[in-house]
């Protein structure tokens, strides 16, 4: 069996993120949305998800490139002089390895994260994180140990399987991530740890880029199992996403998500759209 969840990432974000995934969920194939409980505009994202109650809400942890949920004084090793966090993934990531006391305020900012999800009174419906930074092992053993606590159930695994992306794009040329080795763990440290986990993610290599006809060719090609797309839909291509996301197709991507010819190939395809919560709920019958 083919199973698919649509994810939008970045919820909170800006408010024509918010709109775009209120339009997708009401008018097409999206299912769930990744929320940034620090996002400039994620009371406006809590408030639209109230009012859709067959939206599946995560938690989409910023610890890279964005702003946190504590104040600078608090955890001063993490961001910069402006308050906010590194927007260089590599130098962060190094600095969470070996900068002394690192850690704590690492894990002082997630639980903080986790807290202010909890506060929306919105379900949780799974995890992830911002520019994937939980793959990296110290994030990745923090959500594991504190993501149980805020009835953390699932986690986002970012594995996208080459083959299907050769099959559906023969064209392009697709290698083998350096970080391999760190999703392989990541999947290891998820499921010994109870967690209900995806087998794909499809929105990587195309990250910003899956537009209707990349998606029209990527579902004959969705491998057995479940199957997460991520994408980063938008009513329109704000100041603000332009100065976040140079060169996303913001508007593209919110129109694949309501494309008729997309939504009528995913049931010819008999691919089931589900949620991490409905993986939650399968995994507890059996």
């Amino acid at each position: 069996m083919k199973r698919l969840i649509v994810c939008a990432d970045d919820f909170g974000l800006d408010p024509a993120v918010n709109e775009a995934v209120e339009e997708a969920h009401r008018h097409g194939i999206l299912s769930s949305a990744s929320l940034m409980v620090a996002g400039p505009a994620a009371a406006d994202a809590v408030t639209r998800a109230r009012r859709l109650p067959a939206l599946r809400v995560g938690l989409h942890l910023v610890l890279v490139d964005g702003r946190p949920v504590l104040p600078r004084s608090e955890i001063p090793q993490l961001v910069r002089a402006d308050g906010e966090f590194d927007r260089n993934m590599a130098r962060a990531g190094v600095r969470f390895f070996f900068v002394p006391g690192i850690r704590r305020q690492l894990t002082m900012e997630i639980q903080a994260q986790f807290e202010a999800f909890r506060a929306t009174g919105l379900r949780l419906d799974h995890v992830n994180a911002h520019k994937h930074m939980h793959v990296h092992p110290a994030v990745a053993q923090l959500v594991v140990e504190i993501g149980p606590n805020y009835g953390m159930k699932a986690v986002r695994l970012p594995f996208e399987p080459a083959h299907a992306l050769r099959a559906a794009f023969p064209e392009d040329h697709y290698r083998t991530p350096l970080y391999r080795p760190w999703i392989e763990a990541l999947r290891h440290r998820l499921r010994h740890a109870g967690l209900c986990v995806n087998d794909h993610l499809f929105g990587l290599a195309w990250s910003g880029n899956m537009v209707e006809e990349r998606l029209l060719r990527l579902m004959p090609q969705l491998p057995d199992g479940v199957s997460e797309i991520y994408l980063h839909p938008a009513t329109e291509h704000t100041p603000a996403l332009a100065a976040a996301m140079r060169g996303y197709c913001h508007r593209e991507e919110l129109a694949a998500l309501v494309s008729p010819a997309l939504k009528a190939l995913i049931a010819e395809l008999d691919i089931r759209l589900v949620s991490y919560g409905d993986l939650e709920r399968a995994s507890a019958e059996t």
